[in-house]
C-alpha cells in the first residue's frame, strides 16, 4: 500500500511541470528571438551597460513579427545632415550680419530638404529614424533658422514685439510639423493643410534677401517684414488648403515645349534669384487663401 502512494506521488510530480506550463500559456517557450538573431546573443549586455552610439530601430516584417536592426541608412541621411547644417549656417551668418548669405542657405537647405525623401524612396532605405531626423531638421532649418535670420535683419529694430513675432514663426514652424506627422497616414495627398514650413521659410529668407540686395531699411521696412513674417506663421497653422503638386508626373513624357518653359523660368529665376524666388513663394503663400475665398464665394 506504502509503495502504491510513493508511485501516485512520483507520477504526479513528473505532470506537474507540464500541467504548469499549461496553465501559463502566455510564457512561450525558451527559443532563440528575432532580436537575438538580427543584433547577437550579447545585445542585452550592450545596451545595458556602457557607453554606446548606437540605433536599434524595430521593423515590421511578414507574418506580423517584429525585428529589430542596427544602425541606420547612410545616404538619405546625408541629405538631411546637409538640411541641417545649412539652417545652422545660416544662424550664424545672421549673426554676422551676413544676411543675403543666410538666405541663400535657406534655400540651400530646401533643396537638400526635398531630396531626402525622394533619395530614400528609391533606394528603398526609408526608417522610421528617418522620418523623426527629418522633422526635427526641418524644424531647425525652417522653423528657428528664418525667424533668427529675420529678427537679426530687421525685427530687432521693433524692440518686444520683433522677438515675439519671431518667436511665434518658430512655435507654429514646430505646430506645423507637429501635425503634420500625426495626419500623414489620413490627409488627403493632393493638398497640404497649412502653407508648408519650406514654402514659409522660402517667403521669408526671400524678403531678407530681396531686401539686403536692395538695401532697404526704415521703420516701414520693419513694419512690412513683421507683417509678413506674421501672415507666414499664421498660414503655416491655418486649415487652409495648398496644392502639393504631388498629381505631376515627372515619369512621363511631356511636350516638347514643356522643356522650354522649364529653361526660361530657371533663366529667368537665374538672374533675378532674390526677386523671383520671393515671387514665386509669395504667390504659393497667396493662393492658399485666395482659393478658400473663391470657393466659398462660388
Amino acid at each position: 500500500m506504502v509503495d502504491k502512494d510513493n508511485a501516485e506521488k512520483q507520477k504526479k510530480l513528473r505532470q506537474q511541470p507540464a500541467e504548469d506550463q499549461q496553465a501559463r500559456p502566455d510564457q512561450p517557450e525558451v527559443e532563440v528571438s528575432a532580436v537575438e538573431e538580427d543584433i547577437g546573443p550579447n545585445s542585452q549586455f550592450d545596451e545595458l551597460t556602457g557607453v554606446t552610439f548606437e540605433v536599434v530601430e524595430g521593423e515590421e516584417v511578414e507574418g506580423g513579427r517584429k525585428i529589430r536592426r542596427r544602425g541606420v541608412y547612410l545616404l538619405p541621411n546625408l541629405f538631411t545632415t546637409g538640411a541641417l547644417f545649412s539652417g545652422f549656417y545660416a544662424i550664424v551668418a545672421a549673426m554676422n550680419g551676413l544676411f543675403e548669405q543666410a538666405a541663400i542657405a535657406v534655400f540651400v537647405a530646401m533643396v537638400l530638404d526635398g531630396l531626402d525623401g525622394r533619395v530614400a524612396r528609391m533606394t528603398n532605405t526609408q526608417s522610421a529614424f528617418g522620418e523623426q531626423y527629418d522633422s526635427l531638421s526641418d524644424c531647425i532649418s525652417f522653423g528657428v533658422a528664418p525667424a533668427l535670420v529675420s529678427y537679426s535683419w530687421s525685427l530687432s529694430n521693433l524692440g518686444k514685439i520683433g522677438w515675439m513675432v519671431a518667436f511665434v514663426y518658430a512655435a507654429c514652424a514646430a505646430l506645423r510639423l507637429a501635425r503634420f506627422n500625426i495626419q500623414l497616414d489620413t490627409a488627403d495627398k493632393r493638398y497640404f493643410t497649412g502653407l508648408p514650413s519650406p514654402a514659409a521659410a522660402a517667403v521669408v529668407a526671400g524678403m531678407v534677401w530681396f531686401g539686403t540686395q536692395h538695401e532697404l531699411a526704415g521703420y516701414p521696412v520693419t513694419v512690412v517684414a513683421a507683417l509678413i513674417t506674421a501672415f507666414a506663421a499664421v498660414m503655416m497653422v491655418s486649415n487652409v488648403k495648398y496644392n502639393s503638386f504631388k498629381e505631376l508626373d515627372f515619369k512621363g513624357r511631356v511636350p516638347f515645349v514643356a522643356i522650354l518653359l522649364v529653361v526660361l523660368v530657371l533663366a529667368v529665376v537665374a538672374s533675378y534669384p532674390a526677386g523671383m524666388l520671393l515671387a514665386i513663394f509669395l504667390l504659393y503663400a497667396l493662393s492658399g487663401p485666395l482659393m478658400a475665398l473663391r470657393r466659398k464665394t462660388s
